[in-house]
């Protein structure tokens, strides 16, 4: 999210699980343990001069608004509280598979491209989802047009085939900036857009347990059910108040694998001071830790984000989770 970059001119079927009262631990579940752009960008080292207080909040706009970068990108995508153009970029073409899981796309493969208006240009920041093979061609791309990588790594400890998730920044024309993100697009088989379904198909969890658990409501999108909670604190990049719709929300996401079991992946965005805390939280509750890092560079505060992996009974995942969530400064529900 840094301001820098300016684009101008399962296994399946595991053993039974038990939350162990009073502890919090799953048992049976997890594993319990103990050069400068080439396409007319121009880059900076300057840190950012604005005062958090004084920090730009993104435009309001409208969804015609945003039709020509849409046509640039050959794209469209769906205007979030009237700040945040957010085209979605799931992986359906592939066959993922994490320890016996066949991953479905809503689970872990969601990449998106989100896009934010401010006085001083438009904002982009998104998560790709790229095989192996894909990488080299898409940061070759990404670096010619001049957009940031500001992250890379992987959601899921293991998978067939390899995947990475890259996350990109720029800051510019908009159509400019769909253009540049195109060419890096082309680099991957990411299938075209496609509407969403008329009607959502069942959820084979016990989602009000789920939500209980949780204390707030969830979501089923493409049959995975899915909650997203922003932080309490406002961030910024020292130029830009940064939408949570941006991407800097907190992720849990639930895919039934029958029998109200379901494997769970996301990530929780935290400060330095609460990371070991969720840490021991989801540790505690029998979740593996995927991979903990930055997803921007010039963030305020500076955010951190852990990716995490599980399977058991959906309840039981959620109520090893609620530590976790309760140990971060999240925004209460509306």
């Amino acid at each position: 999210m840094s301001p820098r970059s300016h684009l101008k001119p399962a296994a399946g079927a595991a053993a039974a699980c038990l939350l162990i009262v009073g502890s919090g631990l799953l048992a049976g579940c997890g594993t319990a343990t103990a050069d400068g752009p080439a396409g007319g960008g121009t880059q900076t080292d300057a840190a950012p001069t604005a005062i958090h207080g004084q920090a730009q909040q993104p435009v309001q706009t409208t969804t015609a608004g945003w039709k020509p970068l849409a046509d640039a990108l050959g794209r469209t995508g769906t205007l979030m509280k009237g700040t945040v153009y957010r085209v979605s970029l799931p992986r359906k073409d592939l066959k993922v598979t994490t320890r016996g899981v066949a991953v479905q796309p809503g689970l872990a493969l969601g990449g998106y491209a989100a896009f934010a208006k401010y006085r001083d240009g438009t904002m982009l920041m998104g998560d790709l989802v790229v095989t192996e093979d894909e990488l080299p061609r898409v940061t070759g791309a990404l670096q010619a047009a001049g957009i940031e990588q500001t992250a890379l790594h992987k959601h899921l400890l293991q998978q067939s085939p390899a995947i990475w998730w890259t996350h990109v920044h720029a800051m510019g024309d908009p159509v400019t900036l769909a253009k540049g993100l195109k060419s890096a697009l082309a680099a991957t088989a990411i299938p075209p857009s496609s509407p969403s379904p008329a009607t959502q198909p069942p959820i084979g969890l016990d989602t009000a347990g789920v939500d209980k658990a949780l204390g707030r409501k969830g979501t089923a999108d493409g049959g995975i059910y899915k909650f997203s909670i922003p932080r309490r604190d406002t961030i910024t990049d020292g130029m830009h108040v940064l939408p949570p719709a941006l991407g800097i929300t907190t992720a849990a996401n639930f895919q039934p694998l029958g029998g109200d079991r379901a494997a769970i992946n996301g990530d929780f965005v935290m400060t330095a001071s609460e990371v070991q805390k969720v840490i021991r939280a989801l540790r505690k509750g029998g979740i593996d830790i995927v991979e903990l890092h930055n997803h921007t560079l010039n963030d305020q505060p500076r955010l951190f984000y852990m990716h995490f992996w599980a399977t058991c009974d959906g309840v039981t995942l959620a109520k090893a989770l609620r530590p976790a969530l309760d140990a971060t400064a999240l925004a209460p529900m509306p």
